[in-house]
């Protein structure tokens, strides 16, 4: 990694949006640090085709959910850092990783909705907070939110909650960062096309088929509708943008 060149890390980058975004900053000119949680040949995959593109990329393992490994993954990143950019900072820090529920408020249980905040919350939080000492001034902050932040469907109450939580979070950073010229956005994905929930939204016909009829653009998302946006919050042509909710949703529930 070349000490001049911006560095971003994204969450949960072995797949789906995180594994595009990965690709498309990388596209952009910046060195890339991808998470993954279980795969290590599928985050080892990504690193390759990274590097294939011209940039230098790592993997390491993380469980966002587990506020208390996040010293030691931390310390893992900066001192591979260090050794390869005399330098143990980031620029871009994206909390992309996450899971989904599909579960109605009075199935619920208090288990699921502690992990999702643990996720989707509790996990971005401290994971911005620890790495803000590592962040240069001038850098950002983007959160992959979701669209059922904005929009209520049933069995959503609980993941759609936290990603609202988040939005307000981002709205904070912004706000308190901005003496460090920290840029703090959100990104906003719709109804997405991958392996997330199951594949629910690419395989299940109904789910797919109700989605495309709320569009404006006529169909479900794909990670490459969303990953160049990620990247462009990671580029000096988005430097003007702070506090900001991006929804890439193709014009859904409109």
């Amino acid at each position: 990694m070349n000490s001049k060149t911006k560095i971003a890390l994204i969450t949960g980058g072995s797949r789906g949006i995180g594994k595009n975004s990965a690709l498309r900053i990388a596209e952009k000119g910046l060195d890339v640090i991808i998470t993954y949680k279980s795969s290590k040949e599928e985050a080892d995959a990504v690193v390759n085709e990274i590097k294939a593109l011209g940039r230098n990329a790592a993997a390491f393992q993380l469980d966002t959910r587990d506020v208390k490994s996040f010293d030691a993954f931390i310390k893992n990143v900066t001192d591979h850092l260090q050794e390869h950019t005399a330098s143990p900072n980031i620029d871009y820090l994206i909390n992309n990783a996450g899971t989904a529920l599909y579960s109605p408020i009075t199935e619920t249980t208090e288990e699921q909705l502690d992990d999702i905040i643990d996720i989707h919350f509790k996990g971005v939080f401290f994971l911005s907070q620890k790495f803000l000492p590592f962040m240069n001034d001038g850098g950002g902050i983007i959160n992959i939110s979701s669209g059922l932040a904005r929009v209520a469907l049933p069995g959503s109450s609980v993941y759609g909650s936290m990603k609202a939580g988040v939005e307000m979070l981002t709205k904070y950073m912004a706000k308190e960062l901005g003496a460090r010229k920290i840029k703090a956005n959100v990104v906003a994905p719709g109804a997405i096309e991958t392996d997330f929930g199951g594949g629910r939204t690419r395989d299940n016909k109904e789910v797919n088929a109700l989605v495309s009829n709320i569009t404006a653009l006529g169909r479900a998302g794909l990670p490459e509708d969303v990953g160049g946006v990620v990247a462009f919050l990671c580029t000096e042509d988005a430097g003007w943008i702070s506090g900001q909710r991006i929804e890439v949703s193709g014009g859904m529930a409109l």
